[in-house]
């Protein structure tokens, strides 16, 4: 790894272009940037071709294709870095996905191994075992520490333990405002319901007055619920999911994935719902004499 700063985009000092907020951190302060002959394993080429682990021309860079969207970069471009107090100008040969979620070591920006041939660098390295308990984790550091006394060691699991309970408090937060909001709108839906009973009240009487049978009643209601909740739960995942998919992609810019088996688990549990809660109030219409009714139409 290296440290460096870029200057320039095609020729353009970055401090005379508007930049949007959200890629201005590309621009402010130093980068580590690296070289590589093949393409890191974290990562894949989205645009663009890779160079040959034997390139020998001039100076390429593989840029994130994300970073790149929002400085407006394309194929072609030229980069210009200041590294070690020398302007370095290379081309933009690819785009990459970079997968920076997984905390693994990335880069915006990859050189070809010929743009740094000689310059001194340093090297940047992980080590992850999953079922290492701190003793195996202190023995490690002490002994990469006697071995090699200039070699820096940082212990990065505790910060992710402290993101992690953040997350998992924030999700639970969550998880209590969207279960009051579902209890809410089943109070609600209740009260819609209660609403109209007397209106079904005459219906049934005059129904049952030509004819119609308990059983035929409680078809009839059942469908009438039936499409007021699939009607309910169709608005509710359409908005609800179009509100989700905007905030995770468009302001925290975090992939947004649709998931087919929690909608209609949602549709049913919904649709259950909305019959069971509308059958329960229609029970008692369903007894009621037809003459006092009648007398009230």
């Amino acid at each position: 790894m290296l440290r460096g700063r870029i200057l320039a985009f095609n020729g353009t000092d970055v401090a005379m272009m508007e930049v949007p907020p959200e890629g201005r951190w590309v621009l402010r302060g130093d980068r580590g940037i690296t070289y590589a002959e093949t393409v890191p394993e974290n990562a894949s080429v989205v645009e663009g071709t890779w160079w040959p682990a034997d390139y020998a021309g001039e100076p390429l860079v593989s840029f994130s294709v994300e970073e790149a969207g929002e400085l407006g970069l394309k194929l072609g471009d030229t980069v210009t870095v200041n590294v070690l107090g020398r302007n370095i100008t290379a081309k933009i040969a690819n785009f990459r996905k970079v997968e920076w979620e997984s905390l693994s070591i990335n880069f915006v920006m990859v050189f070809s191994p010929n743009t740094f041939a000689g310059a001194p660098h340093a090297w940047l390295a992980t080590l992850t075992d999953t079922e290492a308990e701190p003793a195996d984790e202190a023995a490690v550091l002490k002994a990469v520490t006697q071995a090699y006394p200039t070699i820096t060691s940082v212990r990065v699991k505790d910060a992710l333990d402290v993101v992690d309970r953040l997350v998992g408090q924030l999700a639970t937060a969550i998880r209590a405002a969207a279960a009051i909001a579902l209890i809410a709108s089943v109070l609600v839906l209740s009260g819609a319901l209660a609403a109209g009973n007397r209106a079904r009240t005459h219906d049934a009487v005059v129904l049952k007055t030509l004819g119609a049978t308990r059983a035929m009643l409680i078809r009839a209601f059942t469908y009438e619920y039936f499409l007021l909740g699939a009607a309910t739960a169709c608005f509710a995942l359409l908005a609800g999911g179009g509100v989700a998919w905007y905030v995770l992609s468009q302001i925290m810019r975090l992939p947004s994935n649709f998931l087919p088996d929690v909608a209609l688990t949602t549709i049913l549990l919904s649709l259950v719902t909305t019959i069971g809660i509308g059958l329960a109030g229609t029970w008692r219409i369903l007894g009621q004499k037809a003459a006092p009714v009648l007398r009230e139409l």
